[in-house]
């Protein structure tokens, strides 16, 4: 059996923030089917969570924080080992200013 992804308070607040944009930009079409597949990248870590990058810019902090790409987002989680969970922290848009992401929480 595979680990446990867990999406964060955060990253869901981040995910709606997306489609909630593309729909009010795009279209709930286009909106439901960029957050469709950010959630079916974050299903692979169920099983490839090592897969992903290290996050070189979130280096600094505790846990070991990885990435997923999909299209210009980012799926930043790490890896409780000991609980077998996969943590998503956040989704971020790879167009924004770098540095924005080590502000975030």
């Amino acid at each position: 059996m595979g680990l446990v992804v867990y999406w964060t308070q955060f990253a869901e607040d981040k995910l709606n923030d997306i489609f909630e944009y593309y729909k009010f930009k795009a279209g709930i079409k286009v909106a439901q089917t960029l957050v469709n597949g950010i959630i079916d990248i974050s299903h692979t870590l169920e099983f490839n969570a090592y897969g992903g990058q290290k996050e070189k810019l979130l280096s600094e902090r505790i846990q070991d924080f990885r990435y997923m790409a999909f299209q210009n987002y980012k799926i930043i989680y790490w890896i409780d080992r000991d609980k077998q969970i996969v943590f998503v922290s956040t989704v971020f848009d790879t167009r924004q200013n770098p540095q924005k992401l080590i502000l975030e929480k």
